[in-house]
């Protein structure tokens, strides 16, 4: 009995590797590495924004709009719990991928404004601030190639033959991954326009000189 046992262990271990059960497992577990990376990454940009906002509010109080941006965008990020669930959730990834573009673009925004202000851009808490969330996009930028290359190999296993039927049993599902469009949206700053005066309207005609009519 023990023996029979032992041998119907030993089939089943044999069976489940040569069904691509160890190979799943193995993905999926890179899948998830890879992703705990970006969100670390994301997190880390997030943790350096309130001490951005604070700076640049020394010295531009009067950018409330884009100030504002940045807030609100982190907020927004901040309120989308990620969990391991996202994963599994197309629609609940496409809110965070969405939520993170658009801190990005705020954050973009608001360099571009530190721009007219030259005292703030030779400030160097600002200087150190704006350095350590360039090379945390950077950073952010290659934990999100490797999550994309993870995924790609996870799903490749999944959707092959035989390892299909086996993700079917197990539960291994398709991941989601960040879309070119999104890709696109990040890659693409966003356009800053401090021309305040209405379209369309026409220039006010000068005064005219002393003792003289004004002109039809």
């Amino acid at each position: 009995m023990r023996a029979w046992s032992v041998a119907s262990l030993a089939f089943a271990v044999l069976t489940l590797s040569g069904c691509g059960y160890n190979t799943l497992q193995s993905r999926d577990e890179a899948v998830k590495a890879a992703w705990a990376e970006v969100v670390n990454q994301y997190q880390r940009r997030a943790d350096l924004i309130p001490n951005l906002v604070n700076t640049v509010k020394g010295y531009a109080a009067q950018e409330q709009r884009v100030l504002v941006e940045v807030t609100e965008a982190r907020a927004r990020v901040g309120s989308i719990q990620v969990t391991p669930e996202v994963l599994n959730n197309p629609e609940l990834f496409q809110k965070f991928q969405a939520a993170q573009s658009q801190l990005t673009g705020a954050l973009k925004s608001l360099f571009a404004v530190a721009e007219n202000y030259p005292q703030l851009k030779s400030d160097q808490n600002f200087r150190d601030l704006q350095s350590q969330l360039e090379g945390t996009e950077n950073r952010i930028t290659v934990a999100r190639n490797r999550y994309i290359q993870a995924v790609q190999d996870y799903n490749v296993t999944v959707r092959s033959f035989p390892t299909n039927l086996t993700a079917k049993v197990f539960g291994f599902p398709v991941r989601p991954s960040f879309t070119v469009a999104n890709e696109q949206q990040i890659s693409t700053a966003p356009t800053v326009s401090f021309d305040t005066s209405t379209p369309g309207s026409p220039a006010a005609a000068p005064a005219p000189p002393a003792g003289q009519p004004p002109r039809q």
